[in-house]
């Protein structure tokens, strides 16, 4: 059922009820009433007939003003007087003419009032001239009832249909922008987030609509920055893939080129029997796998950090610092290491790993500093993670590079926060922050997501 009939309903029932509870009170307060009036008629009428007896016990007719007695009630509303003796009379109450109609008969089953017969004997002068009947007549007081009744209920009932309309031309009114709202969700569903609604609304619709309006902008703010980082990621990986390919090309195939023209030459020697000569070449081979393996291996180490997986992070973040030692000597290194960040967790170890990857490589290769500072702290529920140099800096008017906007990715994906900035004394500073809590099991396929 719809609110508009919902609503109509609760008022149709509230109606009813209270025309129950009033009716009750009508029905008590009518048969009461009923009943006095009948009670002072036949007092009232018992009264005066007992009043004119005593007169016409000196009347020289008393017959004749017997019959006079009884036609003086003709047209009384409650009572019906009839003489019993020599001579008969009647008279009557006037039955009044219904507005409404006649009463029905279940409406005089309600009040539930029954005529009530008293008989008063006459004698006068010692003489029985018969008895007069008095017989109550509640008929045209149960009408008057009914017609007060029929009265009360044209009221309700006028006001109770206006009620009625107007609840449902309102509404109806009222709920229908409902429907535009409905539309709008469906399109914002659809992914259209340039949605808006307007209009003029009643208050509580208006910011029932200026919160869609919000929602809907964040939305699209929120559509259109995840397509800028996911352009950057795709824009991420290329340079990567681009840098992998030209380390295999100028550092592997050289060395894989030099390997298999050794190969074919010893091979070649050995079937002419130049065993001798066949030893240079394979020790060639020998002398070409060794910095092949350590150049693999830098390679391996700059997609995963080498040592995590076998003696943790404290060695794996040694390891990155030591792969740049040996090759800026002339940097100063210094570490510090808390060993409350060991045991955090594979996702936790290698977020914390390609925050210090990145920074340490950045800084090498961008800010000429003198010295490279790590530290790795945990503090409460949190880790800190900062990498700060002395060198030249970023400039104001350069963008964050593509490496830092991955990594700053990968910290939001897991709950954290990454902020960068030049130092007030000179150089620059990486700071992260990563939570310690069940939010990073739950955060691990976007992580994974972050990182294909």
């Amino acid at each position: 059922m719809s609110l508009r009939f919902r609503l109509i309903a609760l008022i149709c029932l509230a109606l009813v009820v209270s025309l129950v509870l009033g009716g009750a009170t009508a029905w008590v307060n009518a048969s009461r009433s009923v009943r006095t009036e009948m009670r002072s008629a036949l007092l009232v009428g018992r009264k005066t007939i007992e009043s004119a007896i005593e007169r016409l016990q000196q009347a020289p007719d008393p017959s004749r003003d017997l019959d006079d007695l009884v036609a003086s009630f003709q047209g009384n509303r409650h009572l019906r007087v009839g003489f019993i003796g020599e001579a008969q009379a009647v008279a009557g109450p006037v039955a009044e003419s219904p507005p409404f109609g006649a009463v029905p008969n279940w409406f005089v089953r309600v009040i539930g009032v029954v005529p009530v017969v008293v008989r008063v004997p006459i004698t006068i002068g010692g003489r029985v001239y018969g008895t007069i009947v008095l017989e109550t007549d509640p008929h045209n007081e149960i009408l008057e009832v009914w017609n007060e009744f029929t009265d009360s209920l044209v009221t309700p009932a006028v006001f109770s249909s206006l009620t009625i309309l107007l609840i449902y031309l309102f509404i109806g009114r009222a709920l229908q922008p409902l429907e535009g709202l409905a539309e709008a969700l469906e399109w914002v569903g659809d992914g259209r987030y340039r949605t808006r609604m307007g209009g003029r609304l009643a208050p509580e619709l208006a910011r029932l609509r200026d919160s869609f309006n919000r929602m809907a902008a964040r939305l699209a703010a929120a559509d259109t920055e995840n397509r800028r980082l996911n352009e950057q990621l795709l824009t991420l990986q290329e340079q990567e893939r681009s840098e992998l390919a030209q380390d295999l090309h100028d550092e592997v195939s050289p060395f894989l080129f030099a390997i298999n023209i050794d190969a074919a030459s010893a091979a070649r020697m050995l079937r002419q029997g130049r065993a001798a000569e066949a030893r240079e070449h394979v020790q060639a081979i020998a002398d070409a796998v060794r910095p092949l393996q350590r150049q693999v291996r830098a390679m391996l180490g700059r997609l995963r950090p080498i040592g995590f997986d076998e003696f943790g992070l404290h060695e794996a973040i040694e390891n990155m610092i030591a792969f740049w030692r040996r090759r800026r000597p002339d940097i100063r290194y210094h570490l510090g290491f808390s060993a409350k960040c060991e045991g955090l967790g594979e996702l936790m170890g290698k977020t914390i790993c390609r925050i210090v990857q990145e920074s340490l490589s950045n800084a090498v290769r961008h800010a000429d500093p003198a010295l490279i500072t790590v530290s790795i702290d945990r503090q409460g529920e949190a880790v800190r993670v900062e990498i700060a140099d002395d060198g030249r800096g970023i400039s104001e008017r350069s963008r964050p590079g593509y490496g830092l906007v991955g990594i700053g990715e990968r910290v939001t994906a897991i709950g954290g926060s990454l902020s960068f900035l030049n130092k007030p004394s000179g150089g620059f500073a990486v700071a992260a922050v990563l939570p310690c809590s069940s939010r990073q099991g739950a955060a691990n396929a976007s992580v994974q997501a972050v990182e294909r």
